[in-house]
């Protein structure tokens, strides 16, 4: 299970001054915070407030900052294809973008960046028509996204596709259809394609939202999930994680087995 670290994020309060007075600190101090809670990917974001034609170089900074004293790689995360490249551009090690959709013109524009810098990429089982209802509905688009990933030279096994749950109380219906497309999207090639969430969107606006995410990522591992953009300051969350890989046969049992996870 890759954990991608959530919290640099410009939609923070924090995160957002510090890119706004071009602070570099609150930024390195949760990539080392982040690693040493157990994230292997640190989601960096500019957030809504820096001006679009500013995002390619806040987050050419956010990258370089983020990665100057911590080891780990990040997700690129943004809607703007410039700031994306920028990011690829200076960035150290296996990049992941964050993300494309199903539709063409965006994977048109995202896969080739996947290609040109060999990093991963995520993709959203959505398209222009919103999220579908129905796992067969989500299946299909992701199947779009494996074909154009393959016709650019992508590995299927660099491509992490998200199936995209919604929040449980106002779309309870989609919880089950997310899991039955965990277990089927691993069938669409060979090597499968891994898989990915972003778990807080399953609590988003819900009582107890740290109950809902930790029993809603445990479930999804037993379907399939190989990743997921979350809050790795919930240290329960991730003991739970590294019992789950126990009890599935992913990590031989020790009794440190929690610190012998955190130390991958």
């Amino acid at each position: 299970m890759i954990l991608i670290g959530e919290r640099i994020n410009g939609m923070f309060t924090d995160i957002r001054d510090a890119i706004l007075s071009k602070d570099p600190g609150p930024i390195k101090m949760h990539a080392q915070k982040q690693y040493e809670a157990g994230a292997r990917y640190l989601d960096v974001n500019t957030g809504p407030t820096v001006d679009p034609k500013e995002q390619p170089e806040v987050m050419e900074w956010l990258v370089k900052v983020t990665q100057e004293d911590c080891p780990l790689p990040c997700c690129i995360d943004s809607t703007n294809p410039k700031a994306i490249e920028a990011g690829l551009a200076v960035h150290k090690g296996k990049a992941m973008i964050n993300s494309t959709t199903a539709d063409q013109f965006k994977m048109d524009l995202y896969i080739p960046l996947a290609a040109k810098y060999n990093a991963a990429i995520i993709g959203l089982t959505m398209n222009d028509k919103g999220v579908p209802k129905s796992a067969a509905d989500r299946v299909a688009l992701a199947m779009e996204i494996v074909v154009n990933c393959d016709m650019n030279g992508v590995p299927t096994d660099d491509l992490f596709l998200d199936p995209l749950m919604l929040p449980c109380n106002v779309a309870q219906e989609h919880g089950v259809e997310v899991l039955e497309t965990l277990r089927q999207v691993k069938t669409l090639a060979d090597p499968a394609p891994k898989t990915t969430m972003g778990l807080s969107n399953s609590s988003q606006g819900c009582a107890n939202r740290h109950l809902i995410n930790r029993t809603f990522l445990i479930m999804s591992m037993a379907c399939g999930l190989d990743s997921a953009i979350a809050d790795v300051y919930d240290t329960q969350m991730v003991e739970e994680v590294a019992a789950a890989r126990v009890l599935m046969n992913q990590d031989i049992y020790c009794d440190s087995f929690v610190k012998t996870y955190l130390q991958r």
